[in-house]
C-alpha cells in the first residue's frame, strides 16, 4: 500500500493513530541511510515509539544538525520501545544491487525489532518483501511520521559514526567528512589511491578507478 498524502510541514503520529484506529497495536517506522555515497554501507533501522513518551523535535535527519540528531538518537534509543539496526556493507550491495540491498536491509530490520510489530511504515514508494507483516510506503515518510524520522535518525547516525570508523581505516579519502558521497575531495583521492574495500564496486565512478588501477598493473 503507497500513502501520498499532502506534504507536511514537519512530521507527526497521524498516520500511527490512523492504523492503530483500524487494529494495529504495533506500528513500526523504517528508513535508510546511505544510498547515494560511493562508498560504505546502507544503513536501516526500524523504530517502534512509545506514544507517551516521542521526543520532541524528530524530523527528517537531512534536516537536522549533527548536534540534535546525536541529541535525538540518545532520545530515541532511550524511550522507544523497540529499535532495530541493520547494516547492508559493500559486499552486499554488489551482489543485490543498491535498491535490492536496501529493501532486504528494510525487511531485516523490521524482523529484527525483537516486537513483532502490526504494520510498518516505510519511507519512499517501495514496500519490501519478507516483512512480518502488511507494510505501507510513505512517500517523504521521514517528514510526515515521527516513527519514521526517528528511524531516519538512528540510521543516518549509525553510519555516520560507521564513516568515522572507516575514515581510520583509509584516512587519505576523508569518510569521516564526505561520508563517502561524491565531492571533489572524494572524487580526488579515488583517482590517486584507487579505491579500497570501503567502496562499491559496482558504482561508475568506483568501477572506472578500478578500470584505471587494473591497466596499469597490465
Amino acid at each position: 500500500m503507497l500513502f501520498d498524502s499532502s506534504i507536511q510541514t514537519e512530521p507527526d503520529y497521524s498516520h500511527e493513530r490512523e492504523l492503530m484506529a483500524r487494529g494495529a497495536r504495533v506500528v513500526a517506522g523504517v528508513d535508510e541511510a546511505g544510498r547515494g555515497p560511493l562508498a560504505g554501507p546502507v544503513v536501516v533501522s526500524a523504530v517502534v515509539l512509545d506514544a507517551s513518551a516521542i521526543p520532541p523535535g524528530l524530523n527528517d535527519s537531512k534536516k537536522l544538525t549533527e548536534e540534535q540528531r546525536e541529541l535525538l538518537f540518545e532520545q530515541v534509543m532511550a524511550t522507544a520501545l523497540a529499535v532495530s539496526v541493520v547494516v547492508a556493507p559493500p559486499s552486499i550491495i554488489l551482489s543485490r544491487n543498491i535498491r535490492g540491498a536496501t529493501l532486504w536491509a528494510m525487511a531485516q530490520s523490521a524482523c529484527s525489532l525483537g516486537l513483532r510489530p502490526d504494520r510498518v511504515l516505510i519511507d519512499g514508494r517501495d514496500v519490501p518483501m519478507g516483512l512480518p507483516c502488511e507494510g505501507l510506503a510513505l512517500i517523504g515518510g521521514d517528514g510526515r511520521s515521527v516513527s519514521i524520522a526517528a528511524a531516519s535518525i538512528v540510521a543516518k547516525v549509525t553510519r555516520d559514526r560507521m564513516c568515522r570508523i572507516m575514515d581510520c581505516d583509509a584516512p587519505h579519502f576523508g569518510f569521516a567528512g564526505h561520508k563517502g558521497y561524491s565531492t571533489p575531495q572524494h572524487m580526488r583521492a579515488l583517482v590517486e589511491h584507487g579505491p579500497c574495500r570501503h567502496h562499491r564496486e559496482e558504482f561508475a565512478p568506483v568501477a572506472e578507478a578500478w578500470e584505471r588501477v587494473r591497466g596499469k598493473v597490465a
